[in-house]
């Protein structure tokens, strides 16, 4: 039994860090613009630190600061969503948060100069035909690695249930592709992408990326993948299973529930308990459903192997990590943004909503600008939809 239903625990409070990558379009067309360099160039200090050049020169991406405090890590994103945007704009491009390019960007993408981006262009060749897709990271302090690699194993099952609740990327290439979370198809090509295995210690963690190094299948440490991996640079636990949220609320759902599964864990941890049984085949299997679906279809629940609606599994998440949530006052805050979701639609229904109208991407591209930008609302206490 997951700690968080003993009500006998204090869960220890995380620090928690967000990493948002973003497209950098034309604001006419809707087709990606080569223009990070420029906007980098026109933001000013304090934040130059915090936007970072990505793969391709039309990606950009921000990083909050560290925060223990959800309401907090909420204003900071949403600062960083508007002073970014503003950039863009004086460059003459639109800032936009979806996991994938509308029109794509077939063949090599404008790659951002970089001695380790050109060495995997060699190296991995038309792998990086159609990249520059956009994810959002979670980094959650956990300095023991042992400790970080423990929690690891704990919160596997329930990646595909964050992997749905954040897909934002159904329309790539002008079209429907048929999955909720198209970026997550296109990553998943990478050698040492998708969920991770579960590791019996660190020890046999850093055994298994030095055999991955040492075979030339990645480059580098970076190179690991895994939709959640201790950071190689950071001493945290880096969740890396997420699009780019549509809005910068649903950034920080994704991040007060990552935060809470990540306590819940390291008290079962703590406790000596080990981490529920998932078998590897079906773990994928359900990653690649929550891409396929998102939240408006079926997952699967990986405690019993069987289909149920995405949103029943929210719920699930939800109880098993309520009592994380409570004690780091973030229940109400995190429910009542799950609610307004529910309400109005996943990131991938709202994308497919705007371009049902007209079959036209720059319908899609108007609505994705706007929810970069929009303004976290006022709470408002609200007992129904997700549970």
């Amino acid at each position: 039994m997951s700690s968080a239903t003993t009500g006998t625990s204090s869960f220890p409070r995380l620090t928690m860090g967000v990493e948002e990558e973003f497209l950098l379009v034309d604001p006419e067309t809707g087709r990606v613009v080569p223009a990070a360099p420029t906007v980098r160039r026109r933001i000013g200090a304090p934040l130059t630190g915090r936007v970072q050049p990505e793969l391709a020169r039309f990606q950009i991406e921000t990083n909050s600061l560290i925060h223990t405090d959800l309401e907090n890590l909420r204003r900071d994103l949403a600062e960083l969503r508007a002073s970014v945007g503003a950039a863009a704009e004086r460059a003459g491009a639109c800032l936009m948060a979806s996991g994938t390019a509308l029109l794509g960007n077939a063949g090599l993408p404008p790659l951002t100069p970089s001695a380790r981006y050109e060495r995997m262009s060699r190296r991995y060749g038309a792998l990086l035909h159609g990249q520059g897709v956009c994810g959002c990271h979670v980094h959650i302090g956990i300095a023991d690695r042992e400790e970080a690699v423990r929690v690891s194993d704990h919160v596997r099952l329930w990646l595909p249930v964050l992997q749905a609740l954040t897909a934002n990327s159904p329309i790539a290439e002008g079209t429907d592709t048929g999955y909720a979370s198209w970026r997550a198809v296109l990553w998943s090509r990478w050698p040492s992408a998708g969920p991770p295995p579960c590791f019996s210690s660190a020890e046999h963690y850093d055994a298994v990326v030095e055999a991955l190094l040492d075979s030339g299948v990645i480059m580098d440490r970076g190179m690991i993948y895994w939709y959640v991996r201790p950071s190689h640079h950071l001493p945290t636990l880096e969740f890396r299973t997420a699009d780019t949220c549509a809005t910068a609320d649903e950034a920080v759902a994704l991040a007060g529930l990552v935060r809470a599964l990540a306590a819940t864990a390291l008290v079962d941890v703590r406790k000596g308990l080990p981490p529920p049984e998932v078998d590897q085949s079906l773990l994928e299997a359900a990653y690649w459903r929550a891409a396929h679906d998102g939240l408006e279809g079926e997952g699967v629940d990986l405690l019993t192997g069987r289909r149920a609606p995405m949103w029943k599994l929210v719920g699930a998440l939800l109880r098993w990590v309520r009592s994380a949530l409570e004690e780091s006052g973030d229940l109400l805050l995190v429910t009542d943004l799950l609610n307004r979701l529910r309400r109005r639609g996943s990131g991938a229904a709202r994308q497919r909503a705007a371009f049902r109208v007209r079959h036209d991407v720059r319908d899609v591209a108007r609505l994705l600008a706007e929810q970069t930008w929009e303004t976290p609302e006022l709470l408002v206490p609200d007992r129904a939809g997700a549970r």
